[in-house]
């Protein structure tokens, strides 16, 4: 059964999901400091089941269609978006120019890696 998106946006929507769960799995307990340090591995497992089951998938769709080096800047350029929104609405910190400007070359970095040279 085929999927009615091409496999650009079916992978690109896939690793934003997972990552959403990923960036709770690695952060989410940062606000709960006082919860034992097992809890919070236990807790960060069952979520990061979910990511693999988002993630695997999105890779196996989209190798073909990108390449190894391009699924993985994909991955990250949407992993630091997700973190970029999460530490400012989740963990309340503030966003910096620093932290744009950084974001900025990674995006220009992406840009090198898509180009055909």
């Amino acid at each position: 059964m085929s999927s009615p998106l091409p496999p650009s946006l079916m992978t690109i929507g896939l690793l934003l999901c997972s990552n959403l769960f990923m960036t709770f799995a690695w952060y989410g307990h940062l606000k709960y400091r006082s919860t034992s340090l097992f809890i919070v591995i236990l807790i960060s497992w069952g979520i990061a089941f979910f990511e693999y089951c988002l993630q695997v998938p999105a890779n196996r769709i989209g190798y073909g269609y990108f390449n190894a080096a391009e699924l993985k800047t994909i991955q990250e350029i949407i992993s630091l978006s997700v973190f970029l929104v999460f530490a400012v609405l989740y963990l309340g910190e503030p966003l910096k120019w620093n932290y744009i400007a950084g974001f900025a070359m990674m995006v220009a970095a992406t840009f090198i890696i898509f180009k055909e040279w």
